[in-house]
């Protein structure tokens, strides 16, 4: 008897073996199964925008015409140069490049003291902030979007230099302490170098001071600069071409859509109850927030890596996984990488060294970045109205509210509420603004045209 339930029970086991067809698992979209392979959802929202918005295209492409033309913007440029202020405004930021580059050489060689130096780099990048925020609001014939291009790009060397500077001094006080050589991993930490770096030779102080060196460094897409970057073995034309032209046509189609549902929502919030204002608001919200996200993958990943392969530059971090930011703080962290780069390496670290509290240095971060915001739309507007400075100075009561109280789901739900209804709604307030300041105007001079 004991045999034949011995028997029994092994072909119960063997059988149970293999008939068997469930084990202990999670459902795939349960977060404890720990899956994580969602491009096929990615692709479905992909695809589910462009049909749910095919019909608003085409209804805003018949009704409108075509809105975004480059190729008629070029011709006219072409046509009669002098009438774009802005193109010749960033032409003349070389000015300021060259400026920097001659006070190096001179620095390098001992001609002038490190005190006049710093004071040449002073009155230098004083001017790089002050000559173009000037010229914007005197040159009648700037237009808003030239002035928010040159001072975007007179910002983009501010930082530039001023990275500069500070690397070529580090570069002499090694040299004093009596260092032979000199690679760009001792003047900055950085990623490992890219297969073929070891192709291109590397550089030593004072040898980076050429003119080659720094317009390659002008035009990388980092602020942070290095004697030697690391580089990548070559030029994949597949790449420059997806990135140039698919991308960046869906782009196009994009905005042909959301342009006129900006402009046909333009209406004076005093006319106006409350309720339609928040109405209004979040109306304006959702496609100024689809501009912002669409430029961002337009900016950070199709141009950025567009210029970077290029110019066979091997760092393409550019951006971290910000959409999965469970906090403020991690948000402004990943979603900017060369200005959180710049930020830390130049400003925030320097200022923890001189013993400055991490409080401290992390608000003054905040302001600097808040200053830079306001500059870069407030005097392209001609308008002072300190939305987006408050907008900034915002997130520093929000990251420790976030922080403190939301965390996981709740504090990723916060940090998108914040991008749909928290600063594209100061930029709204801009664009309301100075819609409402020029519509006036223009009712006044037909007004004194009537008397």
């Amino acid at each position: 008897g004991g045999s034949e339930y011995t028997r029994c029970s092994a072909s119960g086991v063997e059988m149970s073996t293999r008939t068997s067809c469930h084990s202990l698992q999670e459902s795939l979209l349960s977060s404890a199964s720990g899956y994580s392979n969602y491009r096929g959802i990615l692709n479905w929202c992909v695809v589910m925008l462009v049909l749910s918005n095919a019909r608003l295209f085409l209804e805003n492409l018949i009704k409108y015409g075509i809105l975004v033309d480059p190729i008629q913007v070029i011709s006219l440029f072409l046509k009669d140069p002098y009438s774009w202020p802005a193109p010749c405004l960033v032409i003349a930021s070389n000015a300021f490049i060259m400026a920097a580059l001659y006070t190096e050489r001179r620095l390098s060689v001992g001609t002038i003291s490190e005190a006049t130096g710093t004071f040449l780099y002073f009155i230098n990048l004083s001017v790089i902030l002050c000559f173009p925020a000037a010229t914007v609001l005197t040159v009648t014939s700037m237009t808003s979007v030239g002035g928010v291009f040159a001072l975007g790009v007179y910002t983009i060397v501010f930082l530039k230099l001023y990275s500069y500077m500070d690397v070529n001094r580090w570069c002499r006080e090694i040299r004093k302490a009596k260092a032979r050589t000199l690679s760009r991993s001792h003047s900055c930490p950085s990623v490992s170098r890219a297969n073929g770096a070891a192709a291109h030779a590397l550089v030593t102080y004072p040898g980076n001071l050429t003119h080659r060196d720094m317009y390659y460094f002008m035009f990388a897409p980092t602020l942070c600069y290095e004697l030697n970057f690391p580089r990548s073995s070559r030029i994949r034309k597949r790449f420059l071409l997806r990135r140039l032209f698919f991308e960046n046509y869906y782009f196009k189609l994009l905005l042909q859509w959301m342009v006129p549902t900006i402009q046909n929502s333009m209406k004076p919030f005093q006319d106006m109850d409350f309720s339609r204002m928040v109405e209004r608001l979040l109306k304006l919200a959702v496609p100024n927030h689809f501009i912002w996200l669409v430029f961002f993958y337009w900016f950070f990943h199709s141009s950025m890596n567009f210029v970077a392969e290029l110019m066979q530059f091997g760092d393409r971090e550019f951006y971290r996984d910000w959409w999965n930011s469970e906090t403020v703080t991690y948000f402004w962290a990943n979603w900017n990488i060369p200005v959180h780069k710049w930020c830390l390496r130049h400003f925030y670290k320097p200022m923890l060294q001189r013993g400055v509290n991490k409080w401290v240095a992390q608000t003054a971060v905040f302001l600097v970045s808040a200053f830079f915001h306001e500059y870069l739309v407030s005097i392209p507007l001609k308008m002072f109205r300190l939305w987006a400075f408050m907008g900034m100075m915002a997130q520093i009561p929000l990251a420790w509210f976030v922080g403190r109280f939301l965390r996981g789901n709740y504090g990723n739900a916060a940090m998108w509420m914040s991008l749909i209804i928290g600063q594209p709604i100061a930029v709204l307030m801009y664009v309301h603004d100075y819609y409402v300041l020029h519509s006036s105007q223009a009712q006044g001079g037909e007004r004194g045209v009537e008397l």
